[in-house]
């Protein structure tokens, strides 16, 4: 059964720990009920997004996008490629553009962290500002729509176990997920290169070899590793990394039935995870993909009501 929602009411959407427990729960039960036929009852004006993307993406940009045109909001196309940035603009005055426009959210993902520390400083910018990823830092939507996935599974947090596998140095995922997940009551182990390791998220969790994992885990969350962030100086093979740090059909086969396989995605497939594991029953995957939509509208729809 889903608990109705309380209203949740947002300026901007930055970093997961800026959100409360209260916050994380309402927008997943809020993204629940989307899921379920729920409608946004519309305000009594008319609304403008843009999603600013200054790196490669599909799901998040256009999960952002459908949700923003589930919700009736008008949306303001934008392509880095064709922009003024072309000609040496600024992150800084494309948002500033965007707002003296008119423009009430931007969604924006951009490779230097904390990016948006100027932008919410800003006394000119009056548009809400929406992290979809900022560098290696943080991935607030991403790290909700696992959330919910996960509470979907089993329909809480304390004591699950969660493993999250792969290039964790590199991830803005598994940073939002570790700190949120152990938030939570969750117990959050680790595994991968230890060279792309960090002793500094012992705080949140533990490292183990994968092999040691398997069978202990209620959630296996595999990541993709981040080659745009490493200047070339990985050196591995993809079998060599598939049969070292991945989840082979072998490793899979050893996991308890009721353990679910999760990946932001995209999945490298018989990298980090084999193939036929993508779409097989343990995975949820696909399940995540389209709870990126429902938890974007209950992010939109809460910043829509701190405007309100």
């Amino acid at each position: 059964m889903i608990i109705q929602s309380e209203r949740i009411s947002l300026k901007h959407l930055l970093t997961i720990e800026a959100l409360t427990d209260q916050e994380v729960m309402g927008l997943i039960k809020r993204a629940q009920e989307f899921k379920n036929g729920a409608q946004w009852t519309p305000q009594n004006r008319q609304y403008f997004a843009t999603n600013l993307f200054f790196e490669n993406s599909t799901r998040t940009h256009k999960s952002f996008e459908v949700a923003e045109k589930k919700l009736g909001l008008d949306v303001i196309e934008f392509e880095a490629s064709t922009s003024s940035v072309q000609k040496g603009e600024t992150l800084y005055d494309t948002v500033l553009t965007m707002s003296a426009l008119g423009v009430d959210i931007a969604v924006i993902r951009h490779g230097a962290e904390n990016y948006y520390d100027e932008l919410i400083q800003s006394k000119t910018i009056q548009c809400s500002i929406i992290n979809g990823g900022d560098g290696s830092g943080q991935h607030p939507s991403q790290c909700l729509l696992d959330l919910m996935t996960i509470y979907e599974e089993f329909g809480y947090f304390e004591n699950l176990k969660v493993a999250i596998v792969g290039d964790i140095t590199h991830s803005r995922v598994a940073k939002s997920n570790m700190q949120m997940l152990k938030r939570l009551g969750a117990k959050v182990f680790f595994s991968g290169p230890k060279e792309w390791y960090d002793d500094a998220y012992e705080v949140y969790g533990h490292y183990l070899p994968l092999d040691e994992l398997l069978d202990k885990v209620d959630v296996m969350m595999m990541l993709r590793v981040q080659h745009e962030r490493h200047d070339g100086k990985e050196s591995f093979s993809k079998e060599g990394y598939h049969q070292e740090y991945g989840l082979t059909i072998e490793r899979a086969q050893k996991m308890q039935d009721h353990t679910i396989i999760m990946h932001p995605a995209p999945v490298n497939r018989d990298v980090e995870l084999a193939d036929s594991l993508v779409e097989g029953l343990q995975s949820r995957i696909v399940q995540q993909m389209g709870n990126g939509v429902f938890t974007r509208m209950a992010i939109l729809e809460a910043i829509l009501n701190g405007k309100a």
